[in-house]
Formats: C-alpha cells, structure tokens, sequence
C-alpha cells in the first residue's frame, strides 16, 4: 500500500529525530533518513528539500506548543506557579529528544539562528508569569535557575520520569522561586 502524502512527511520527521539524537544532526544525512524509511532520497527532497527544513519541522511543534503555553499563561489573570511550572515541566519532558538534539549538536543550533533567542526569551517571560510586574533582577534569576533545572528533564537517564519526580521538580522550583 503506497504511503499518504501527510504519513510520509510525519514519518519523515520521527525518523530524522530519531537518527539526529542517536548520530547528532551534523553526522546524519538525508541519504540515512532515507535509507531507514525505505524510500528514495528524491521522495524524501520532495517532502523536505533540505536538512536544515527538516530541522526546522521537527522542532517546530516543540517551539510552537512553548509559545502557546507561555502565552496562555501571560493571558491568565491569576496564573498558578504551581501549575505553570508543571505544565513547563511536561512540555520538557514531552520533547526531551528535540532538547537533546539541539543541547547536545551545537551544529544543530547554528543552523536555526532564532531558536536561541526564542528560548532564552521564554525563561524572562517563565518568571514574568510567576511573578508578575515586580520582577527584580534576584527574582529573574532564581525563575531562570528553576525554569532551567525543569528544562533539565530533557537529560535524564530514566524515561519517562514519574509522578513522584515530576512533583518533587515542580516543588523544589517553587522552594527557589521562593513562591
């Protein structure tokens, strides 16, 4: 049975994570991508005509999901810290392999010049959710120290973490937001 248009391009994706997290961007090519999936190189320029556009895809909804949850957070009119910083920790978790791959390949980052400024972005706005208008320059950095240590999921060895873990992140946050 031939593959859907919309199936190949999210196949596409899944297998270039996959090989960008186990080779690094840098040291995968298209030709792998190909290989692994079974099709032809040219299908696979059809879906997506560079390496670079394919990053671009796969760490779009990773950035796309951040920004809809940091903004959903800015419109509340009483955001709960505790919730946010859960919610914050399960967007981590949920794409602790796109974090890996642009953590880990500097190569990967170079070649997405606004993702860096769109992340670092995110841990201002984090501690203006958290702590409104009265942010000093000690609450931006214990927000950016909190906010950063929930992003460190991305790094650990057990996978999922559980219920428990994820609590005891959320909680020891919020002991150094001092909230």
């Amino acid at each position: 049975m031939p593959r859907r248009n919309a199936d190949t391009r999210a196949e596409i994706r899944e297998t270039a994570l996959e090989l960008f997290a186990q080779q690094g961007f840098s040291d995968t090519s298209l030709r792998q991508i190909a290989e692994r999936l079974q099709i032809t190189k040219a299908a696979l320029y059809y879906h997506f005509p560079s390496k670079q556009e394919l990053l671009a895809e796969v760490v779009k909804p990773f950035l796309e999901e951040g920004e809809a949850l940091l903004a959903a957070a800015e419109a509340a009119p009483d955001p709960s810290a505790r919730r946010f910083l859960g919610d914050y920790f399960d967007l981590m978790n949920r794409h602790r392999t796109v974090l890996h791959v642009l953590l880990f390949d500097m190569g990967a980052v170079a070649r997405l010049t606004d993702i860096i400024p769109t992340l670092l972005t995110w841990r201002e706005r984090a501690a203006k959710v958290i702590f409104g208008a009265e942010l000093t320059d000690e609450r931006l950095g214990l927000a950016v120290f909190a906010v950063g240590g929930l992003q460190d999921v991305a790094f650990l060895p057990v996978e999922p973490p559980g219920t428990a873990f994820r609590d005891a992140a959320v909680d020891a946050a919020l002991r150094v937001l001092k909230v």
